[in-house]
């Protein structure tokens, strides 16, 4: 199942946690959320495969850990998703769509 692009509508925010919104439901470790919000990483789906890190032109991610989360022990957060260029790099190369990305939502300095 891919990331909910209408997450904003359907999600409440339960604050920041590494520098980013974190859009629930939260129940660590198995359910994280999906975090940022001009970039969106939905951490229940993401198998930290690296793509994103690898092709991301302006380096938006940034491995965190998610001990225990049954999908993978690490995550890519968008720490810096003000940096984002929408150039969708991440959203094409993730292989279970898992990313976001819209230049309409916020998350921009």
């Amino acid at each position: 199942m891919a990331i909910d692009p209408n997450f904003e509508q359907n999600r409440e925010n339960e604050g920041q946690e590494h520098d980013v919104d974190v859009w629930g439901p939260t129940d660590p470790p198995e359910q994280l959320g999906i975090r940022g919000t001009h970039v969106a990483v939905d951490f229940d789906i993401c198998i930290a495969d690296g793509a994103c890190l690898e092709d991301c032109p302006v380096d938006v991610f940034e491995w965190v850990d998610s001990p225990d989360h049954p999908e993978s022990e690490i995550k890519a957060n968008p720490t810096n998703e003000d940096q984002c260029i929408d150039c969708m790099l991440c959203v094409d190369v993730c292989p279970v769509d898992a990313i976001d990305v819209d230049p309409g939502r916020a998350g921009r300095t």
